[in-house]
């Protein structure tokens, strides 16, 4: 039987599940590989963010967008929304497989809003370049 998702450890479990897919997807891997060198901090950084998204705490510090341009500038701006895409059904099928419950469906939800925003931030800001 899934179970709810409660607390940090919840999230914990969540994240790294979640990101041993992503580190192993042929098509978007190499993104988050290249880029991250260590790779406990990250995820701690990550379960704060989502700790803090789902239940409110104040853990998180962070600027998701800044961060999320930098990578799009290191690749050369060829980040689509394929590659959003791609992370999201990664991210729904791993909450799927280990949980039920609303807190599922918020954090579903939540994540197609964050990358709508982060991929629109990187648009804008590909914009703010090229008018350099």
């Amino acid at each position: 039987m899934k179970k709810q998702i409660e607390n940090r450890a919840d999230v914990s479990f969540l994240v790294h599940q979640f990101y041993t897919k992503i580190r192993a997807d042929k098509e978007i891997g190499f993104y988050f590989n290249e880029m991250i060198t260590d790779w406990d901090a990250h995820l701690e950084k990550l379960t704060d963010f989502w700790e803090t998204n789902l239940f409110g705490v104040r853990k998180y510090k962070g600027n998701p967008h800044a961060v999320h341009n930098e990578v799009d500038a290191h690749f050369d701006e060829k980040i689509t929304p394929n590659e959003f895409g791609i992370w999201l059904n990664h991210w729904s099928q791993t909450l799927d497989e280990h949980f039920e419950g609303e807190n599922v469906e918020t954090l579903k939800r939540r994540a197609r809003k964050m990358s709508t925003f982060l991929y629109v931030s990187m648009f804008q800001h590909r914009q703010k370049e090229s008018e350099v």
